[in-house]
């Protein structure tokens, strides 16, 4: 039988504790070395040993990234490390360098996954992989439906699909652009983005086309919502969403969403609806345009932004809260709010809260005008009592 496993990200212990208890069935995280994260904060071997501790209790699995590709310098050590994952019990590690793979299969009981990294887009290299050992093969995002269909089919190895994130703007992860402009290398987790950047275009006589906006050619993003349960009839095994770098309020909305949908169509296929207020709560969590990009097999200039685009920091993200105490919510502020704006808690395990802000206290009962402090903490009326860790945002 498949499990439908929702995979999160997870930079640090805090992101991973959050996308747990919004309903990650596993998270990914990266380690002290060797995975493709260069600018998180990363897990050190401790922080490995308390999030799976963490996730375990909850009967959730970790999987580590080590996915860079290896350079000489890199095998001195390699196998000490993956040991050292393999005593922190850690449930996978998520693997593009062959070297790796021999190690991991040959010399620990660890499960191995063949990272997205590998670019793995056929049955014939889906079966190489599966004769080796591995557990699972992280798809490249550029397959399509069909052809994730026939590699099912024809193949007996567990199938990870991304639904949801960025996306290169050539294979993942494959790109050479920001070693060359930048020397960061987008493959030893040092990307710099290049494809966001903005451009002068010039024809064949090296004469710049002046249009509306400067050329780019950064890709959009990619939302599976609607084809969640065209990918459950698919037998697709874990459905993994990008965002290792994101921040918890991300991390929860999408999350949080993906689980509602995943679990309203396994409960009642028959009548399952597609809910289009879902999709606009991811829609209003990011900043970007999202998209099924490759999987309905379209591939043409609407998968990216040629003429620039603009990104706008989100700012629905009012609060966390840290407590509820005598019908008073105790909320760290993150973005502006003030009495009399209409806005919503939601959290794991309760439904969506929607009222107007009250009257609003600082730490000492001090009434205030409005919240403009990031992380201050606030206090306001509220007759459901919420839990740590709910969230409050501005209703849309």
């Amino acid at each position: 039988m498949v499990v439908h496993e929702l995979l999160a990200p997870a930079g640090d212990l805090e992101r991973l504790k959050v996308a747990i208890m919004y309903g990650a069935d596993a998270v990914y995280i990266g380690g002290p070395s060797l995975g493709l994260r260069a600018n998180t904060s990363n897990f050190t071997i401790d922080e490995i040993k308390e999030g799976v501790a963490f996730a375990h209790k909850y009967n959730k699995k970790v999987h580590v990234t080590v996915n860079i590709s290896l350079h000489n310098k890199e095998l001195e050590g390699l196998l000490d490390y993956l040991k050292e994952l393999e005593k922190c019990k850690v449930d996978a590690i998520i693997v593009s360098d062959p070297t790796v793979m021999e190690l991991a299969l040959n010399n620990t009981n660890l499960d191995v996954h063949v990272s997205t990294q590998a670019s793995t887009l056929n049955i014939e290299a889906v079966k190489f992989f599966e004769k080796l050992g591995v557990k699972r093969i992280v798809l490249g995002r550029e397959t399509t439906k069909e052809e994730i269909e026939e590699i099912i089919k024809n193949t007996n190895v567990d199938i990870e699909c991304f639904i949801h994130g960025a996306m290169c703007a050539g294979y993942s992860g494959r790109c050479v652009l920001s070693n060359f402009l930048t020397a960061r290398d987008a493959n030893r987790g040092g990307c710099s983005q290049i494809c966001r950047w903005d451009f002068s275009l010039l024809d064949s006589s090296k004469k710049e086309l002046k249009g509306e906006k400067e050329f780019t050619f950064c890709t959009k993003d990619l939302s599976m919502l609607k084809y969640i349960p065209d990918m459950i009839d698919m037998g697709i095994s874990s459905f993994k969403i990008e965002g290792r770098m994101r921040s918890i309020y991300y991390i929860a909305t999408i999350v949080g969403t993906y689980r509602k949908v995943i679990d309203k169509y396994l409960s009642d296929k028959e009548h399952y609806k597609y809910d289009e207020k879902l999709e606009k709560i991811l829609t209003n969590c990011a900043n970007r345009d999202s998209i099924p990009q490759f999987f309905d097999g379209n591939y043409d200039e609407t998968v990216q932004y040629y003429n620039g685009r603009v990104e706008v920091s989100n700012q629905d993200f009012l609060g966390l809260v840290i407590d509820y105490r005598d019908g008073m919510v105790i909320l760290e502020q993150r973005n502006y709010f003030k009495p009399g704006d209409v806005v919503q808690i939601f959290g794991p395990n309760m439904d969506t809260i929607n009222f107007e802000i009250p009257d609003i206290y600082d730490e000492d009962d001090n009434l205030l005008d409005a919240a403009r402090h990031p992380r201050q903490i606030i206090k306001f009326k509220l007759n459901e009592k919420v839990e740590p860790y709910a969230m409050m945002r501005i209703k849309r």
